[in-house]
């Protein structure tokens, strides 16, 4: 399992103000653009958005799946990849102080990714995770300044 953490200057509410909005998605996951709302209300569990997946000139299609959800703690997600299977995101937001401690815990669920998981497949995903998380990070700190300058 790939699990990793950051700490975030700001509120568990600014952090999940960012996780609840599907169209925000494609800010913060790397790899993934223009995210919009497929099936239900984001962030309940069985609703789904869609988002294009870029890895330099090859592009895809991808969707994920909300599986649980306890605003504002845990979001768990699952991920499909088309061919290579789906994969099980779990976020847990936790106070931290006046802060929030954001963990991350991925891994592929379904599919040939779940077959040939070993430590290397973890090592990458932790690789990303640092990326996933700084930008999460970014993106909810611009969003509650946009708030604050707008309240």
């Amino acid at each position: 399992m790939a699990v990793r953490n950051r700490l975030i200057r700001r509120t568990v509410e600014d952090v999940w103000a960012v996780l609840a909005d599907g169209r925000r998605y494609g800010d913060w996951v790397v790899g993934t653009s223009d995210s919009r709302p497929e099936e239900g209300v984001w962030p309940r569990v069985g609703s789904s958005i869609t988002y294009t997946v870029r890895v330099g000139r090859w592009s895809a299609a991808g969707s994920t799946v909300v599986r649980r959800c306890e605003a504002p703690n845990v979001l768990e997600l699952e991920a499909d990849s088309g061919r290579l299977g789906t994969a099980r995101i779990a976020l847990e937001v936790r106070p931290w102080g006046e802060d929030a401690l954001v963990i991350i815990d991925e891994h592929p669920l379904r599919g040939p990714a779940g077959k040939l998981h070993n430590a290397v497949a973890d090592a990458l995903i932790q690789v990303r995770h640092r990326s996933v998380l700084a930008r999460l990070a970014d993106t909810v700190e611009k969003n509650a300044k946009r708030a604050h300058h707008t309240a």
